[in-house]
């Protein structure tokens, strides 16, 4: 394809390296999804912004993508380490609700925050309880050369495989790819294939196998859905760093059982980091966590959280705070008044050659998706007055295009988010705000006060003197 090189850092290898596509006319992404017995918190979020920065990429740069985001709705554990109950049937106990609806609410909360943040969809979203015979027949072909049977259920002996644990650098008990232990298990990084309902309980998921009523372990879904729907072999296979330890390194364990050779599965294992609190990791263990319905409320344009995530290399641990969230939302708010501006002047004329800053852009996120880099290419970009108006947003379609921040359509009046508490709205503000001008010019300044106390009080902030020239904004 057209452009710079395209380097990628390959966790596997632990090194950057020019991606080369398998089969140019078809590159393949499989995106590990989320396990849908919740809402996503930012966090998780993160991920996919990382993903759809990819295939955003990957498209711009010409390639064809057929890019898979499964969804986890049985299997996944309380521990990624292999160990405790199944998230989906906890959830279910917790809220006494059917399973099969709390997939269904949480899988249609989590396609919302995608569309929310402009992140594309997938070509596909498949659900691991679709693909269980499926799932079935994998163990089937694995479980003499590669499996044990405990009465807790199948399991993985993952010393049938070489260099079990690459990815993640840990071969030892101790290392960070360690499992938690199960009476039985030959080994404490050996992982369940299969896990057999407990004698006497009846869960809401189950399914008769060979080795028993139960249901299929996390870790053999990917492989399962990966395979059926982009092969034994495809390009490129994405997730947060904590997969890396865990979850992905048994993914390929099943990957080179299945095929009876040293393939992985994926030509690019890529992870994003993580997205930290000053208290550390952000997750949902401890509760009250932050999603992006948490940011709506204080009154942020998600938008702003996908810029937020954009500022940072996707390898990098990103601080979460209101104050980064805040500095993020400025940013665009510059950004989305420039390109206002350029649309009312905007006449048709063509005047320069944009040229080197689409290079640059390319430049950058050609570099392993160096997007912190990209984003001062766009502020040069649309200041630059050598270009007239119209050849600025001919060249904001590829920053677009890139960067998915919707600056093509993105207004003011967008990023005015009404928060939760707000008890006014918006033509009773611009009423308010007409009136308070009215005073001030007839310089009755005891009424401009009167009138921007009472606006304060109602939460919204009257912005005098700002340069961005905004009037009012909604306070978080």
């Amino acid at each position: 394809m057209t452009g710079a090189p395209f380097v990628l850092h390959d966790s596997y290898t632990r090194a950057a390296r020019a991606f080369e596509p398998i089969d140019p006319a078809n590159v393949r992404v499989y995106s590990c999804g989320p396990t849908v017995y919740n809402y996503a918190h930012v966090g998780n979020l993160r991920a996919y912004v990382f993903t759809d920065t990819l295939s955003r990429v990957l498209t711009w740069k010409g390639y064809p993508l057929t890019h898979i985001i499964n969804i986890t709705d049985v299997g996944h554990l309380t521990s990624d380490a292999d160990a405790g109950d199944d998230k989906m049937e906890a959830a279910a106990r917790r809220s006494g609700q059917d399973i099969w609806a709390i997939a269904k609410h949480y899988t249609d909360a989590f396609k919302q925050n995608l569309n929310d943040l402009n992140i594309r969809p997938p070509s596909r979203f498949p659900l691991a309880t679709d693909h269980v015979p499926a799932m079935i027949a994998f163990g089937e072909a694995i479980a003499e050369k590669h499996c044990y049977l405990l009465d807790s259920g199948l399991y993985f002996d993952t010393s049938t495989v070489p260099d079990y644990g690459r990815l993640a650098r840990s071969r030892d008990d101790e290392g960070e790819g360690r499992i938690d232990p199960v009476a039985g298990k030959r080994h404490p990084q050996d992982f369940a294939i299969w896990r057999r309902s407990p004698p006497g309980e009846q869960r809401q998921m189950e399914w008769d196998s060979p080795w028993g009523k139960g249901a299929p372990g996390w870790h053999l879904e990917c492989s399962v859905m990966a395979r059926q729907y982009l092969g034994d072999a495809f390009d490129i296979h994405t997730g947060g760093i904590d997969h890396r330890e865990i979850h992905h390194p048994n993914e390929i364990a099943q990957n080179m059982a299945r095929c009876g050779c040293e393939g992985t599965g994926a030509n690019f294992w890529m992870h994003n980091n993580f997205l930290v609190e000053r208290t550390g990791k952000m997750s949902k263990s401890g509760g009250g966590f932050t999603t992006l319905q948490t940011l709506v409320d204080r009154g942020f344009h998600p938008l702003a959280y996908r810029l937020m995530c954009l500022q940072a290399q996707y390898r990098s641990e990103l601080e979460f705070s209101w104050e980064n969230l805040a500095a993020a939302t400025t940013r665009l708010k510059r950004i989305v008044q420039t390109v206002e501006a350029l649309r009312a002047r905007d006449d048709g004329a063509r005047k320069g050659d944009a040229a080197a800053y689409r290079a640059a852009l390319d430049a950058a996120v050609s570099d392993d998706l160096a997007t912190p880099r990209a984003l001062p290419v766009l502020d040069a970009m649309l200041a630059d007055k050598k270009l007239s108006p119209h050849d600025r947003l001919v060249a904001l379609d590829d920053f677009d295009a890139v960067l998915g921040l919707n600056l093509q359509v993105l207004t003011r009046a967008d990023l005015r988010v009404r928060p939760a508490n707000a008890v006014i709205d918006e033509a009773a503000i611009e009423a308010r705000l007409a009136e308070r001008r009215d005073a001030r010019a007839d310089k009755d300044f005891a009424r401009s006060d009167r009138l921007r106390d009472e606006l304060a009080a109602a939460g919204i902030e009257v912005m005098d003197g700002d340069p961005l020239g905004w009037d009012w904004r909604l306070q978080p």
